[in-house]
């Protein structure tokens, strides 16, 4: 696998939180914090995978389940222009829809050679431009970055729908993995946000995750 394409496993095992602010983005060695776990992004990571409004994209790779076919279970991966070939149906598109949609596109398709079918659908790996977005924010999300622009953290917290009203926003962290280690860029968004510091707001990367952590009280 490569090191831009994190499946949910991987991130949870090279996790490295670390705690304390800054007044500019500060890059870190890997290690735990006292107040995020593995856990917390854990679950984190499953509340994204089981999401139903994650929009499939080419490059991610679904587990497709139809009930009482055994015969049919495929694990494949979206093609550059976002479709799979399954049995039956032939190539079908699958991008741009969440699981539920695809879900039914699948199945009505279906209805021309099985009677009722019932597909399930997982994403098992996400694409190559995905970061994750989790911890206190309105809808923790796995998100794409766009085709020839840079993502900044700022603006995929805002596309989540922003901080929930227990966030820490001044401790923000960025997980990244750099020629095979694992590092943490702490970010103050306070300071984006209240002070304009614009040169706190970094441009995410492929694999990126970003948590945010709840503020002590």
């Amino acid at each position: 696998m490569k090191l831009q394409t994190l499946t949910p496993y991987c991130i949870v095992v090279c996790l490295g939180i670390l705690c304390g602010c800054s007044s500019a983005p500060v890059e870190k060695d890997s290690a735990l914090s006292n107040n995020i776990t593995r856990q917390d992004v854990s679950n984190a990571l499953q509340q994204v995978r089981s999401s139903q409004a994650y929009i499939l994209q080419p490059g991610d790779l679904v587990d497709i389940k139809v009930y009482m076919e055994d015969n049919m279970d495929r694990v494949l991966r979206l093609s550059g222009n976002g479709t799979v070939t399954f049995p039956l149906v032939g190539n079908i598109k699958l991008s741009g829809l969440t699981l539920e949609q695809a879900e039914q596109k699948l199945a009505n398709r279906l209805t021309e050679y099985i009677r009722q079918p019932q597909v399930s659908m997982l994403v098992k790996e996400y694409g190559n431009k995905t970061v994750y977005v989790l911890g206190q924010v309105s809808r923790p999300a796995a998100i794409q970055i766009p085709p020839e622009k840079q993502l900044t953290v700022l603006e995929a917290i805002t596309s989540v729908g922003g901080f929930t009203d227990i966030a820490n926003t001044s401790k923000v962290r960025v997980l990244r993995v750099e020629d095979g280690k694992q590092k943490t860029i702490d970010v103050d968004v306070s300071q984006i946000t209240k002070q304009g510091n614009k040169s706190m707001d970094i441009a995410l990367r492929p694999g990126d995750v970003i948590f945010v952590p709840q503020s002590m009280f």
